[in-house]
């Protein structure tokens, strides 16, 4: 069984950055694999923000485009979201997911996994204007 911990969330002002972690127990990983940052708030869907895959290709949603960045560290077997310029748009709830299949950003649809198997807890992030 794989467990996701997120951490990193926190409140800053617009403009400011953090830096989210994903840290895996167990390895999530396979030729195929998918890795996404998905956010939620309150009463909405949940959003697609970035994925990476076996290959390292990435992914964006367009209203993070430029200014989030994701990565992997297999031998920290941790994922990140760096997140740059941040917005008060971007407050939410980020989540940490892999599974098999990156799907691309495509409109306004951010991208996904076409199968998840693992999710975080999920960590707060807060952009005050």
């Amino acid at each position: 069984q794989v467990h996701l911990v997120e951490s990193g969330g926190g409140s800053v002002q617009s403009g400011g950055s953090l830096r989210l972690s994903c840290t895996a127990s167990g390895s999530p990983y396979s030729n195929s694999y998918c890795g996404t940052w998905v956010r939620q708030l309150p009463g909405k869907e949940r959003e697609g923000v970035a994925g990476i895959d076996a290959d390292g290709d990435t992914s964006y949603a367009e209203s993070v485009k430029g200014r989030f960045t994701i990565s992997q560290d297999y031998a920290k077997n941790t994922m990140y979201l760096q997140m740059d310029n941040l917005k008060p748009e971007d407050t939410a709830m980020y989540y940490c997911s892999y599974g098999r299949f990156l799907r691309r950003a495509q409109g306004a649809d951010g991208p996904g996994c076409y199968q998840y198997h693992y999710w975080g807890q999920g960590t707060q992030v807060t952009v005050s204007s």
